[in-house]
């Protein structure tokens, strides 16, 4: 008898360049990150003089640095990723012509609204880019399909679209080519995974991480009904979020009271949530999530005890559902750490979309 052995697939090598627009020229990820602490934002401002401009800026500035990290760590069976860089709009031609060795494959990763900030120039460079053989994966945020005017220009160009909102506009649905994978995922954390541990004895308490944003009267309902349920077993943070170097800090509560999706209401957004679940997650607090009026994104991770859920506007429901996540068990919650550190990071996910996109690739004659 005579036995046959499959072929390996080949490993690709992969060297990412991180589009993101609070960058400059192109840089090694780790040299950005070295001085992401220092960058003066003040020019990026308007007035430049408001400190509480100042601190969302250095916010959000710092949470798409965090991504950054996460792509320095990324890791994907059958791939191999070297040199990883990172730039701003000043950076991305330099990009594209940049010298490769002939056996290296080049991405650009991007997000949210972020390639509105290229606009209106933005479909000719990615053509350019794609041109000079650039594959581009693009990670969007907040149904770009309808609200980021040059998603339509930029669509064709997409190698990879990774979208929380379901369906897709129709319109930009149809610009995309028929050989781009199409990935239907919601945020998830921007942590590199195992970066914080398990901590097997957190205060027993709950912590709701929200916005001002997210202070709508619904949710002030829900934050006054548990305060006065829970005392002070219930902590709310509700100044817009925490900085990256804090995060790390709240796996010393036990559990993540987390807000359903800023547009849960409309149906491209009913199977979405906020990242706020999978940062609980990925710091051992045990997730409780609303069920929101029309999603069912999270169901999955309910029928697997992932996270609790409860029903929206129920807040005797609510009250239980806390009851239950400050009783679990640690086995329970290190089975929830696990799972949301190997499967729901942004590292994983874009990781998952490039092979995708290879093993589409293999399999077209």
């Amino acid at each position: 008898m005579t036995c046959t052995v499959s072929p390996r697939p080949p490993v690709r090598r992969v060297r990412i360049c991180y589009f993101n627009s609070w960058a400059d020229a192109l840089e090694p990820i780790d040299a950005y990150l070295a001085r992401l602490q220092s960058l003066d934002l003040k020019s990026r401002v308007a007035p430049p003089q408001s400190p509480e401009l100042l601190r969302k800026a250095r916010l959000d500035c710092e949470w798409y640095g965090e991504n950054a990290r996460c792509f320095l760590a990324m890791r994907g069976p059958g791939l191999e990723f070297h040199h990883p860089c990172v730039c701003g709009p000043t950076g991305l031609l330099t990009f594209a012509q940049s010298k490769r060795p002939e056996n290296e494959e080049l991405w650009l990763i991007t997000m949210a609204h972020q390639p509105q900030s290229l606009s209106p120039i933005g479909a000719k460079v990615f053509a350019i880019l794609r041109q000079g053989g650039v594959h581009i994966l693009y990670y969007a945020f907040d149904e770009a399909s309808r609200f980021m005017p040059c998603f339509r220009e930029v669509a064709p160009h997409l190698d990879v679209l990774i979208h929380d909102e379901a369906p897709l506009d129709p319109v930009g649905a149809a610009a995309l080519r028929p050989d781009c994978a199409r990935v239907h995922r919601s945020w998830v954390a921007n942590f590199v995974p195992f970066s914080v541990p398990f901590n097997s004895a957190p205060e027993r308490k709950i912590l709701f991480l929200g916005s001002q944003l997210g202070l709508t009267d619904h949710r002030k309902r829900q934050i006054d009904f548990l305060k006065k349920r829970f005392k002070d077993l219930f902590v709310a943070s509700t100044d817009h979020t925490v900085g990256m170097a804090d995060r790390g800090t709240l796996n010393r509560y036990k559990v993540g009271l987390c807000p359903e999706g800023r547009k849960f209401r409309t149906p491209a957004m009913s199977e979405t949530h906020t990242d706020r679940p999978f940062w609980s997650g990925v710091l051992g607090l045990v997730p409780v999530s609303e069920n929101s009026k029309a999603g069912n994104r999270l169901d999955s991770l309910a029928a697997q005890n992932l996270i609790v859920r409860y029903e929206h506007g129920d807040l005797e429901g609510l009250a239980a559902a806390c009851e239950r996540a400050l009783e679990m068990p640690n086995d329970d919650r290190h089975r929830i750490y696990e799972h949301f550190n190997r499967s729901e990071t942004i590292g994983t996910v874009v990781a998952d979309g490039l092979a995708r996109f290879y093993s589409r690739s293999q399999a077209r004659p």
